[in-house]
């Protein structure tokens, strides 16, 4: 094959793999459309939608050699001739082996494209034998997969999807282009943004230097008149108009000609000054409102209806009822309402996490659901709305058992996020709002994929960075209820521009609650931290410079001097604090420029952004601010506690085990002791104070479990937290972890030492 042939079979296999990601996104929103089609006389036409769209992509893949998709398709495509006919009818079973088929030729294409042999050729010759048995009449549905056994019964999820509130959708002709080539443009767009900002200081600039030629002219007047004995204040009132009259009589004034022909110059000069100002505002205000038009058309080209990322909800949503053995329906609604590509990508993630976390702990099952006189089946709905303010609301709503704030209020004592004193204090939202907190979970025990409390953390973490909210609220009709609001573009914002210790930075907007001159005597310190009062209500207050660590002193000068501080009150995430900053400058549009790959994670740090004469300026990323804000250290003459050093049991037989494990946490800042065996161990917890003990599970005389349960049962040693760290991963494995009482179960398949140094600061 020539190396042409080559380039051209590329492009052919991206083409067909666009294509085909099409149909089976059809093919699997039809499947859905038709199994909760509440009205028969609508599915003659889906089944034929459906019959279409598998013969077209059987004759795509033929086009490209993928023999195996172009089998299955040829297969599936006589079944639903058959359908159409009446010979086959519609059931649960179906249903199953068709979702099945979809999710196999996508297997069978993603491999064909990367030139793999296509994988578990069993798996593909039981999904043939379903359809043929399909097909004789004879319903068979594969066995679920070995997680999702179990002797509930099977259910399904319902799909209803509502049209969306008054939107329009264009019916123009469209051609394909590549993602990649669009995002460039819109690059391109945004860059030259940054000339709409810089002509607006030059025209700033050209004011400044026309104010700056009439206070010279101004100071040559008053010399002139105080040479030639005029009175000063006369000829200050004098007006540019009556220079040209002046400059007539100098001629018959010894010793001012050339006085009156620099003054004509004078005149000349601000003139000019005065038109090149008019023509830049001019020529500004052109720039401006051609680059905002360009701007605006590629975010619309950019722009997606939130139906292509909830394409998945609907088998995601079905695939968790059944293995859950639970019904649920999900209703969309505003699926066609459209938002930044780039903002879609970001937000599946915690979509797919509040969507498995309604089902899988939200509704509840049907036996429980019918003894709370609750129907069977859960309602689950993704509900999309436009706000004022270029923003777009996405709720996740279920009319499940709702939040347990008891339990919530006792996880996060034991998990320590909040102290009871403090726990006491926070009103039923705020103790809502604990769940979004890093390291917060109501699982019985920590393992290596749950447990661990990050869940609804990333979920904030990935909408705050995109600039947007997310908080939690209960149902009105019982259940609970996420709200996401969501910027509807990136790129450009509004921000408060501010100084601290001689540097600029910017706030985002949406994150500022208000801005105040707070006199130094309304400061108060409240257990070592000083704080300031706002409607009401007691407000933390630190010094921006402080928490960027840049240093304060010269801030805390001038507060002195100035009696007052200038401070900016910021939120995010429920959480709010006082920013003293040196000045406030006001508030701009600035456009948003990333850092770069060699700085992807910088501390309170969200971007920069380009000002006047090509400087750079820091965006800062709030939600990282206000936690930075908290580690501030406290006022000089306050004692600090000095922290004793924790101590660390290791159990381990295997020598190379052990000595990388005591490494792991003496580099940490641990004191470690090992012990060999479980016998070893206990005897060493006899003889030393540990603050916590790392085990291995299988160890000759006695293994971890046993050394567990040993721990447990000695009333000295009740409460000393265990993490076993073995390579046993079965579920029988880890629920005898929880029966003997360890805290933390660590598989060394998947073993890394930010789990294990994670799972420790969490236990003490």
């Amino acid at each position: 094959m020539t190396q042409e042939e080559e380039k051209f079979l590329k492009r052919l296999m991206a083409t067909f793999k666009v294509e085909a990601d099409e149909h089976l996104k059809t093919m699997s929103a039809l499947l859905h459309e038709l199994e909760s089609a509440a009205n028969e006389t609508a599915q003659p036409g889906l089944i034929e939608s459906l019959f279409r769209e598998v013969h077209s992509l059987k004759g795509a893949a033929r086009s490209v050699n993928l023999s195996e998709a172009e089998n299955l398709c040829q297969i599936l495509e006589s079944v639903l001739a058959k359908l159409k006919q009446g010979a086959v009818t519609l059931s649960a079973p179906f249903y199953d082996v068709c979702y099945g088929v979809t999710d196999q030729i996508a297997l069978d294409i993603e491999d064909g494209i990367a030139g793999r042999t296509s994988g578990d050729p069993g798996r593909r010759r039981q999904i043939k034998h379903e359809l043929e048995q399909i097909s004789a009449g004879r319903l068979v549905p594969s066995p679920p997969p070995p997680a999702a056994r179990s002797s509930r019964p099977v259910r399904q999820a319902a799909v209803v999807e509502h049209p969306a509130p008054a939107v329009e959708l264009g019916t123009g002709e469209t051609v394909r282009i590549s993602i990649a080539k669009l995002d460039a443009l819109l690059i391109q767009a945004e860059e030259l943004s940054a000339f709409k900002f810089s002509s607006l200081h030059v025209v700033e600039e050209l004011r400044e230097v026309d104010q700056l030629a009439n206070g010279l002219i101004a100071q040559f007047e008053k010399k002139t008149a105080q040479a030639d004995g005029r009175n000063v204040s006369e000829n200050a009132m004098a007006s540019r108009g009556k220079r040209t009259k002046a400059g007539r009589h100098s001629a018959h004034r010894p010793g001012l000609a050339e006085e009156s022909q620099e003054e004509n110059l004078s005149k000349a000069l601000i003139d000019r000054l005065q038109q090149l100002e008019r023509q830049a505002d001019l020529e500004r205000r052109q720039l401006s409102a051609q680059l905002d038009n360009l701007l605006q058309d590629m975010k619309q080209v950019l722009m997606s209806p939130f139906s292509t990322l909830l394409d998945m909800a609907p088998k995601l949503v079905r695939d968790l009822a059944q293995d859950s053995g639970k019904e649920v329906e999900l209703v969309m609604q505003g699926t066609a309402i459209e938002i930044d590509r780039r903002i879609l990508e970001q937000i599946k993630a915690p979509l797919v996490h509040l969507l498995r976390n309604a089902v899988d702990h939200g509704i509840e099952a049907p036996a429980a659901r019918l003894a709370t006189r609750k129907t069977a089946r859960g309602k689950l709905s993704i509900e999309i709305t436009p706000k004022d303010g270029n923003k777009i609301e996405m709720s996740v709503t279920d009319d499940g058992a709702g939040l347990n704030l008891a339990q919530i209020g006792d996880h996060a004592l034991k998990s320590g996020i909040v102290a009871p004193d403090a726990l006491a204090k926070l009103d039923k939202r705020q103790t809502m709002d604990l769940i979004f907190e890093s390291g917060l979970s109501t699982s019985a025990m920590l393992t290596d994929v749950s447990g661990r409390g990050l869940g609804l953390a990333i979920v904030r973490e990935k909408v705050e960075k995109l600039g947007g909210t997310v908080y939690v609220e209960e149902n009105e009709r019982g259940g609970t209820r996420f709200r996401m609001l969501l910027p509807s573009t990136l790129a450009t914002f509004r921000g408060l521009l501010v100084a601290a210790n001689d540097r600029q930075f910017v706030l985002p907007s949406m994150n500022v609650e208000r801005v105040a001159r707070i006199p130094n005597a309304g400061i108060k310190t409240v257990e070592n931290r000083e704080t300031i009062e706002l409607d009401g209500v007691v407000v933390s207050l630190v010094a921006l410079s402080d928490a960027l660590q840049l240093g304060g002193a010269q801030a805390a000068e001038t507060s002195l001097t100035a009696g007052f501080r200038q401070v900016a009150v910021l939120g995010a995430g429920g959480k709010r604090i006082a920013f003293a900053v040196d000045s406030v400058i006001g508030d701009q549009e600035v456009l948003v420029k990333k850092l770069g790959p060699q700085l992807l994670r910088v501390p309170n740090i969200a971007g920069v952004t380009v000002l006047e004469r090509g400087k750079l300026v820091p965006i800062l990323n709030v939600p990282d601010l206000l936690k930075s804000a908290l580690k501030v250290k406290a006022p000089i003459g306050a004692v600090a506690a000095e922290m004793p050093v924790q101590s660390v049991l290791v159990v381990e037989d295997s020598i190379t085990s052990r000595s990388l494990i005591r490494g792991i946490l003496e580099a940490a800042g641990y004191r470690v002791s090992v012990a060999v065996d479980g016998i070893d161990g206990l005897t060493t917890l006899r003889t030393d104070r540990f603050d916590l003990v790392v085990s291995d599970v299988e160890m000759p005389r006695m293994n971890g479990f046993e050394l567990t349960a040993k721990i447990r049962a000695d009333g000295k040693f009740g409460e000393l937290p265990v993490i076993l760290v073995t390579a046993l991963d079965t579920r029988e494995d880890k629920e005898r972890g929880i029966e003997v009482g360890a805290n933390a179960y660590i598989v060394k398949s998947s073993f890394d030492q930010s789990n294990l140094l994670d799972a420790i600061r969490r236990l003490i």
